[in-house]
């Protein structure tokens, strides 16, 4: 990987292999990236459907970057992070690795844990 700069916004070239591999492509990036300027509310709801919530949320967002800011999402949610993380990834992948633990120490046994 390298980094462009150009101007004040740094670009980070990636590996080609990289690049096919990701889930979206640069163009659906910037597609989104318009929307989530263009449609906040609308856009940051249909993201917020990618998790799971134990209370679903009540606002969007309360945002004043006015004295004081106040910067607020997902207004009256709860969410559990073990669950999203791991719990709903059980009945799919109960037996593949979800977390690898390397120690500092190089000649120590590398550990994995399942889902």
């Amino acid at each position: 990987m390298s980094k462009i700069d150009q101007g004040s916004d740094p670009i980070i070239k990636v590996r080609d292999e990289w690049s096919r591999s990701a889930l979206i492509s640069k163009n659906r990036y910037q597609e989104m990236y318009q929307d989530s300027i263009q449609n906040p509310e609308t856009f940051w709801r249909e993201q917020a459907a990618r998790v799971d919530w134990m209370k679903p949320f009540d606002k969007v967002k309360d945002c004043s970057y006015h004295s004081p800011v106040k910067i607020s999402w997902y207004l009256g949610g709860k969410l559990n992070v073990s669950v999203n993380c791991i719990d709903r990834h059980l009945a799919k992948r109960a037996d593949q690795t979800a977390i690898i633990f390397e120690a500092d120490d190089i000649n120590s046994e590398s550990k994995k844990v399942t889902y």
